[in-house]
């Protein structure tokens, strides 16, 4: 069973079953063998618009994907007790202590969740020995049957929690970023919605404890923005704000109108990772020097221009 909520305007809700469907389907007299040949195939889909799905708390992961899972998982506590053992040895140099430290810094996320799961499922295992021990105890069946249904939905959540963090990260999400806010379409109301990015922006770097330098604001005669920039440095930055460059749009009655008219204005956003400094070292072997002599007309030219 699935449900979605759907429809323009309307944010309706309703249930649908391919069993109840094919019921009601051979009820009415329509053949069997045609549902089967167009509708399973072509699923009844609401209209796309104003739609919303809630699949998270639904997600089943396969047995074979677990299994995988948990290999993986067995391997990150193993690769994490060997870097821990490693920065504990004296003889490693600094190069290395700071390598093994930034390896451990990304895997610390997934071990927190790795704890938290190995904890839910012993309290499953608990709760199944205390209902096999308990069979004719219809009370303690009950609650018992309670807790192990909420710790199965826990640990379902969990592991999806996991499985993200055990997806391919981009290496460029640790780094800083550059953020620009520009005005487009809309005229001074755009200019005031860019101020209303941008510190929406500035507020959301201070709740994630980052911090927010600007960098430049081009202000225009309604005290807007033109254009503003900042540099954002913090945690894990470029990684959560990589996915608000785009153009962003707003629909609203700005202050400027007079006659309580909807304007639709837009301002693009564009978030640039910081690049790495990188320090060039050049050995004297590795430059060509070359020297020309001045020409045209003689004279002292020749001898002191080169």
């Amino acid at each position: 069973m699935r449900r979605i909520h759907g429809g323009v305007g309307g944010g309706v809700g309703f249930k649908w079953s391919f069993n109840l469907l094919k019921q009601k389907l051979i009820q009415s007299g329509r053949n069997n063998n045609h549902w089967n040949r167009t509708f399973i195939l072509q699923p009844p889909i609401p209209n796309p618009f104003s739609r919303s799905y809630s699949t998270e708390s639904q997600m089943q992961l396969s047995p074979n994907l677990i299994t995988i899972m948990e290999q993986r998982l067995s391997a990150i506590e193993h690769r994490s007790v060997c870097l821990e053992n490693f920065m504990n040895q004296p003889e490693a140099s600094p190069a290395e202590f700071s390598r093994a430290n930034k390896e451990l810094r990304k895997l610390r996320g997934s071990m927190e969740l790795i704890t938290y799961l190995r904890t839910k499922q012993k309290e499953i295992d608990g709760l199944r020995s205390l209902m096999a021990e308990c069979p004719d105890d219809k009370d303690m069946l009950d609650m018992a049957n309670e807790e192990l249904s909420q710790a199965m939905e826990e640990e379902k959540r969990l592991q999806n929690l996991l499985l993200k963090s055990l997806l391919p990260r981009d290496d460029a999400d640790e780094r800083d970023c550059i953020l620009e806010v520009r005005a487009g379409t809309g005229g001074e109301e755009a200019s005031l919605f860019a101020m209303d990015i941008f510190k929406m922006y500035e507020r959301f770097s201070q709740n994630n404890s980052w911090k927010f330098e600007v960098v430049d604001i081009t202000e225009s005669d309604s005290k807007g923005y033109k254009e503003a920039s900042a540099a954002i440095s913090g945690a894990d930055v470029f990684g959560k704000l990589k996915f608000e460059s785009g153009v962003h749009r707003v629909q609203r009655v700005p202050v400027t109108e007079k006659l309580g008219r909807v304007h639709t204005s837009a301002v693009s956003v564009a978030i640039l990772p910081q690049a790495d400094e990188v320090d060039v070292q050049l050995r004297n072997e590795q430059l060509r020097i070359d020297t020309y002599r001045s020409g045209g007309s003689g004279g002292s030219a020749c001898k002191y221009h080169q």
